[in-house]
């Protein structure tokens, strides 16, 4: 083992945590080292008493045993009573599955990182199909952004006709094979393309050597209607690596993801060359927006005296989202963000916009360092786009009696204090994408557990409610809320929903509203 990793990863913050409270309740003289390659020791615990002799030949020595193959060592010092020489024992088997979630953590940020470069690619392949009428004419272009990701030197891309049944070449990257048909049956047996069109499986077949580089990856283009089966509608391969090598099970599992959102995509675009165009729309539009109700948090999972929240596009999807993250020690992070525009422009950028919280807000828990981290990720989207993207984000205590936030030009956040007078907790920087990406910074407030209301909501809320101005609207939302203010989380969001039905005003943006009582 080496010191490459931080000391936040040798020593994750459960693990010190553990380790202080065992060596407080119990009285006991605890260290943990990490070996490095030359045979020495490293000091990891107590972090503010650097110890560099080593483990006492006195004392209980236990290896904790990681993933990696290497092995911490916990030591217990001083005369250590014969009945807490169990105890030690099971300190050292909760610190070896500590470090195992510790490591699931790591993997889980990492293949979130690897599913941003994947929006990435289908925020590339949805405007190329929006903006060419014919297939053939986009299947080309897709492809060449498929093996430029994947890093594949060759590559085919084939379509099921539901005319005869057949598979045709639609795309061909790289030197195409000389015997390579321009279309196939799907039930010929001989071949690669219609094997794994008809087990709608993905398959690896290694090169004949690491040096060639011939490695071939096959995926099925799966499509999944609203209603049904999901049912496969092309392959998709790539032969060799441009570097070499062979491909690789994390390669696959990227290409099934990038395949399974092309077949959509492709899938709704050979629809809307039908003569059913507009009614194939409207059940897409529909998929579109059951798909994006699910991106965001499900409420069943949430105390609804604690938790509400609800979305509402204007149209069918927007760019309106709130999200909610539990963190340890009994605190809750949530998010509330509004795109400045709605439909699918909007959605798009908040597709992306749940992914990059996602990965931040599990590495980092300060709000200020979230946007900044969210501000980066999104910077080019938000300028190509011309949009910008007001955020929240707050984290709650209700043990240490405080909510902390960053606020990027977000202006509908409140704290309802227990006898229901709200408190405006005022933007701290500029949208994303108008201001400075590294520039965003936190505010402390006071906060009374069970007794104070966190309140969130998008202009999209209010505005329908009082046409003749915004300002009455907003005193509207906030009455509402104070005179229900005893009531249930989630009984408050939706009385504030209902408030539109009496406005006479045709609401013309998305609506959120989130209300939280920890």
């Amino acid at each position: 083992m080496t010191l490459d990793l931080s000391l936040r990863e040798l020593i994750p913050e459960p693990v010190e945590q553990i380790l202080s409270e065992y060596a407080r309740g119990f009285r006991l003289d605890l260290h943990l080292w990490a070996p490095l390659e030359d045979g020495q020791l490293v000091h990891l615990y107590p972090m503010r008493q650097p110890d560099t002799e080593g483990p006492r030949s006195s004392s209980l020595v236990l290896a904790v045993p990681l993933r990696s193959g290497h092995e911490l060592v916990l030591e217990g010092r001083g005369a250590i009573p014969p009945e807490m020489e169990a105890g030690i024992h099971v300190l050292r088997s909760t610190l070896e599955r500590l470090y195992e979630q510790a490591e699931e953590i790591r993997f889980f940020t990492y293949e979130m990182a690897e599913r941003y470069e994947e929006i990435n690619l289908l925020y590339s392949i949805a405007e190329t199909l929006g903006s060419l009428l014919r297939i053939r004419d986009a299947a080309p272009l897709i492809l060449n952004e498929v093996c430029e990701v994947m890093g594949a030197r060759r590559g085919s891309l084939w379509f099921l006709s539901p005319v005869d049944d057949e598979l045709y070449l639609a795309a061909s990257v790289g030197k195409a094979s000389a015997d390579e048909p321009a279309s196939l049956s799907t039930t010929a047996l001989t071949t690669l393309t219609a094997l794994v069109f008809r087990d709608g499986r993905p398959l690896i077949l290694p090169g004949e050597s690491e040096e060639r580089g011939d490695s071939v990856l096959s995926v099925p283009i799966r499509y999944t209607p609203p209603s049904g089966e999901p049912r496969t509608v092309g392959v998709i391969h790539l032969m060799g690596k441009r570097h070499g090598g062979q491909f690789t099970a994390s390669d696959q599992r990227l290409l099934s993801a990038i395949a399974s959102q092309i077949g959509a995509s492709l899938e709704n675009h050979r629809l809307l060359e039908a003569s059913l165009e507009r009614e194939r729309v409207e059940r897409e539009m529909q998929l579109a927006h059951d798909l994006q109700m699910k991106l965001l948090p499900a409420m069943d999972a949430f105390d609804p005296v604690q938790v509400g929240g609800r979305v509402e596009p204007a149209e069918q999807v927007g760019g309106d989202f709130f999200h909610l993250f539990r963190l340890p020690s009994g605190r809750m992070a949530v998010m509330i963000g509004d795109v400045s525009s709605h439909g699918f422009p909007a959605a798009l950028i908040m597709a992306l916009s749940i992914s990059a919280a996602t990965i931040y807000a599990t590495e980092v828990e300060a709000p200020d360092r979230v946007l900044r981290g969210m501000a980066q990720a999104l910077q080019d989207e938000l300028e190509t786009t011309e949009m910008y993207l007001t955020l929240f984000y707050g984290v709650m205590d209700p043990e240490a009696g405080e909510l902390v936030y960053a606020s990027a030009g977000h202006p509908y956040a409140f704290r309802i204090s227990g006898d229901g007078e709200p408190e405006r907790l005022f933007a701290t920087d500029p949208p994303l994408g108008i201001g400075d990406p590294e520039a965003y910074s936190a505010r402390k407030v006071s906060w009374r557990a069970g007794e104070d209301l966190l309140l969130l909501f998008t202009d999209g809320l209010f505005e329908p409610l009082d046409p003749a101005g915004l300002q009455a609207g907003e005193q509207r939302v906030l009455d509402t809320v104070q005179e229900l203010h005893a009531l249930p989380a989630r009984q408050i969001v939706e009385a504030l929903f209902d408030l539109e039905r009496e406005g006479d005003a045709t609401r013309g943006d998305d609506r959120t509203a989130v209300v939280l009582r920890l």
